[in-house]
């Protein structure tokens, strides 16, 4: 396992691919608890050592799941845990900010009794609020730091502007964001040069587009009835016979390479620069293992032309999120 450092503000080395942990807490169907903390003590044993959850994942399933998992191991983890959003407001509430200090301080607590740990590695403010200035945000995080209950706190899906503004208050560790082939957001927008102006790690989330580079999403009806990604618009039946082409013509390109589309995605990210961590969701053994075969492909600068040919940023049909929810995006 290749260990990088994250960032320049942390003095953290961890694994260059880390392990989202929403999937284990009923995102994307059912998951046993038994099977995802093996999975945890696999990637352990394996070197990753750089955990994602979010207060809100599973309503609070997630961290006390984690809790579990790193009882007696505290000291070999990294664990970036998000504040989550809360609820909306009513029913044409679509900034559901996470940025006032009671909401940040309740999550901080309430994260730290189920992680059962006595401080966060990183706390990251999962969405900007457009209704609190980021200043205000960041200064509670900052006055948590001071009381011993973060190390380090972080933000996610903020924009340039904001990182710029949190900056003048308190380091930032680190910027999550969506990044995959399929979503280049971070690229359009500049909040990977902001991230990278800063000094900050960079953590790529959704890194198989949430599941559709996964190489088993073809039209909308691969998606089992129910699941919140039908209303996505990249998944629209008009949108998917478009991205399905694209999908085909990756699909070839791992097929020359010898390797799975999910192997190619990751291996992907891992070649768009050494501060960049993937951080795909595994809730199994051997889904976290074929993920971590992204780390030995090696991807030819006439590969990565290959990729880009097919898909460059713009390429893609539908946004990554449905209008209501890209309103909270890259605020």
């Amino acid at each position: 396992m290749k260990m990088i450092p994250f960032g320049s503000v942390t003095g953290y080395t961890v694994s260059n691919m880390g392990l989202g942990c929403m999937s284990m807490s009923g995102c994307y169907g059912a998951a046993d608890d038994d099977e995802c903390i093996a999975t945890l003590h696999r990637a352990f044993e394996l070197g990753v050592n750089f955990l994602d959850t979010s207060y809100s994942y599973g309503a609070g399933h997630n961290q006390t799941l984690i809790g579990k998992a790193i009882a007696g191991r505290r000291d070999q983890v990294v664990i970036h845990s998000k504040s989550g959003a809360p609820p909306p407001k009513d029913a044409g509430d679509t900034n559901r900010g996470a940025g006032g200090e009671a909401y940040l301080r309740m999550v901080c607590e309430e994260s730290l009794k189920r992680l059962k740990i006595d401080c966060l590695d990183i706390l990251c403010m999962s969405r900007v609020d457009r209704e609190v200035p980021i200043e205000d945000s960041v200064g509670t995080m900052a006055r948590m730091v001071e009381e011993g209950k973060t190390r380090f706190i972080a933000l996610s899906e903020a924009s340039p502007d904001s990182i710029r503004r949190a900056w003048t208050v308190h380091p930032i560790a680190s910027l999550q964001f969506e990044y995959s082939i399929f979503s280049r957001d971070a690229d359009e927008f500049g909040n990977l040069k902001a991230a990278r102006e800063h000094g900050m790690g960079f953590m790529a989330y959704s890194p198989l587009g949430r599941g559709i580079l996964s190489g088993q999403i073809h039209r909308p009806d691969d998606l089992p009835e129910g699941d919140n990604r039908r209303d996505y618009p990249r998944y629209s039946p008009e949108n998917m016979v478009h991205n399905a082409k694209l999908l085909a013509r990756l699909e070839e390109v791992a097929g020359d390479k010898g390797i799975s589309l999910p192997c190619l995605a990751l291996a992907w990210i891992l070649h768009q620069g050494d501060d960049i961590i993937p951080i795909p969701s595994s809730k199994s053994r051997d889904h976290l293992e074929d993920n971590l075969k992204a780390l030995t492909v090696e991807l030819s600068a006439g590969d990565l032309a290959r990729i880009e040919e097919i898909c460059p940023m713009g390429a893609v049909a539908g946004t990554r999120y449905p209008e209501r929810m890209m309103s909270r995006m890259n605020v």
